[in-house]
């Protein structure tokens, strides 16, 4: 596995906007599916030592993922995705929110716009996301809960799921 796989985070206070580039030792499908298949995403959202399970999801413009992120303890933390615009292999976009277990918004948090590109270079595949809050506040509440930690953990979580399905 390269070890020098891309890893940029960077916080756009002016822009209310977190940017996060990664590269994956993986092909743009590979990469793709793990993205928009439940049944991937659920092995690698959620960073260890809580699992992510999908309660449902329609990945298509319009549809909705409903799922929870599971602590060790059981307890369960729901969120929903909205997804707002879909060009297959190239580009989602989907508001993420904090919800009760029947996707009823958590008034509290806000939403978090997401906006995720990919593109495959050579034997790689890049996927730039840019996160928009409605204010830097909020944006910086989501990296003071461990939203940093958090992803770099769950990508390297996907990376392994490349690694075994090479």
């Amino acid at each position: 596995m390269k070890a020098d796989l891309l890893m940029n985070f960077s916080v756009d206070k002016e822009n209310k906007t977190v940017n996060v580039k990664r590269e994956f030792n993986a092909s743009l499908s590979n990469v793709w599916s793990a993205w928009t298949e439940p049944e991937i995403l659920d092995l690698w959202w959620a960073p260890a030592p809580f699992k992510s399970k999908t309660k449902n999801m329609e990945f298509k413009e319009g549809g909705r993922r409903l799922y929870a992120m599971v602590g060790p303890d059981g307890q369960e933390r729901w969120s929903t995705f909205d997804y707002t615009s879909i060009s297959p292999k190239t580009n989602f976009k989907y508001a993420a929110t904090f919800s009760d277990a029947d996707g009823n918004p958590n008034s509290e948090f806000g939403s978090s716009y997401w906006d995720i590109n990919f593109s495959e270079q050579g034997d790689s595949t890049f996927v730039d996301i840019v996160i928009t809050r409605e204010s830097f506040e909020e944006l910086q509440k989501i990296i003071e809960m461990g939203f940093k930690e958090g992803f770099t953990s769950a990508m390297k979580a996907l990376d392994e799921i490349f690694e075994t399905r090479k």
